[in-house]
């Protein structure tokens, strides 16, 4: 170890727990971060501050204003920018000595296991429950230790899988598919929420790394920020688990199935609408509702042409205002509250309303990139 080198981790040093075995330990550990957004972000900072010798940073997405309120690894300068990419740079400034591998890509099965072999531990820091299975099933499989975080308006969990040592996350959470819960743009996030849990995260990762303390296996850590209060709970590894069970049915990672749309709704992509949009306009037919249900700010940056705006939160009151027969087709920024829109619709009696699916981000993508949307 060099005298730099002993002058940066000194902290470390001073630490029997950990001391120079520790820090070698760290320099030679390869930790992958799923998701560079909140949970990633603090997590990845203190794994790079603290020595770990290989860092991968995988996210498909590019860095968002409305990002910098929690994401901690990017500022301002890295709008638009690759967060993959933007990470890296970020924590190479903070500690030339590692090594720091940008993933700009989609996690799926096809790449999952090509990519998790390169690493010794994972942490998932996703916001999507079909993405935290795919990564807890490849974990599984390929024998990696996985430390799982996530968060949901002011509260927060976390569990650590080791193999061979406890539950897994399907043990825990069996079933569940994308848009049953809320994400952070649809649900909102206190700010240091993610700090919180993606902190807990780079600790779980260095004890284990290191071997100091006990890991979180077996034991499901949960944090009320409005109560500042923690609670743990015990968690056993289920023998007719479907990846990790006595005898799994799962036997090599796969992408979640699409979440079965309610009978009687429609799922429309952004080209699908145009297109319906178009045909409409062509036919003289009138064009179907298009009700936006974001908050007012979302509203005021940019909006379809035509469209009603009713907030969700309003729109129970305000089912009156669209015709019952007319198959509206709901809208929001990325699509899980018109999914909950449509549901409320249903239960109304209107006819066959739409979603549009990725929200006016895929419209944005996909059909008209001057739309402005928060």
């Amino acid at each position: 170890m060099t005298l730099s080198s002993e002058e940066r981790y000194g902290r470390h040093l001073a630490l029997p727990e950990i001391g120079a075995a520790g820090q070698e330990r760290l320099k030679a550990a390869r930790v992958l971060i799923v998701g560079a957004g909140g949970l990633g972000s603090p997590a990845a900072l203190y794994l790079a501050a603290a020595g770990c010798g290989t860092l991968g940073l995988l996210d498909c997405d590019r860095v968002d204003l409305s990002n910098l309120q929690r994401q901690v690894l990017f500022d301002t300068d890295s709008l638009g920018k690759p967060k993959a990419e933007a990470g890296r740079e970020r924590l190479e400034r903070l500690n030339p000595d590692i090594r720091v591998i940008a993933h700009a890509l989609e996690l799926s099965a096809a790449n999952v296991g090509a990519i998790f072999s390169q690493y010794d531990l994972v942490l998932d820091g996703t916001d999507r429950l079909s993405a935290r299975y795919l990564i807890n099933d490849a974990c599984v499989l390929l024998k990696r230790p996985l430390v799982s975080a996530a968060i949901h308006r002011f509260e927060g969990q976390l569990m650590t899988y080791v193999p061979q040592r406890g539950p897994c996350y399907r043990c825990v959470f069996p079933h569940g598919a994308d848009g049953l819960v809320a994400n952070c743009a649809e649900a909102g996030v206190l700010g240091v929420l993610p700090g919180v849990l993606g902190t807990l995260q780079a600790t779980e990762a260095i004890k284990l790394i290191t071997g100091a303390g006990e890991p979180l296996t077996g034991r499901l850590l949960t944090y009320d920020a409005l109560e500042m209060s923690f609670s743990e709970f015990r968690i056993e590894r289920r023998a007719d688990c479907a990846v990790c069970g006595d005898a799994p049915s799962i036997t090599a990672p796969r992408d979640a199935p699409r979440a079965s749309a309610p009978e009687g709704l429609r799922r429309l992509s952004a080209q699908a609408l145009r297109d319906l949009l178009e045909a409409a306009s062509a036919s003289d037919a009138g064009l179907p509702p298009l009700i936006d249900v974001r908050e007012p700010h979302e509203w005021s940056a940019g909006h379809l042409q035509g469209a009603l705006h009713i907030p969700l939160g309003e729109l129970p009151q305000r089912l009156n205002e669209i015709p019952r027969n007319a198959a509206p087709v709901f809208i929001c920024r990325s699509g899980g509250r018109s999914m909950a829109a449509c549901q409320i619709a249903l239960r109304a009696g209107l006819s066959a309303p739409g979603n549009l699916e990725g929200g006016l981000l895929a419209w944005a993508a996909q059909v008209d990139p001057t739309l402005r949307v928060v």
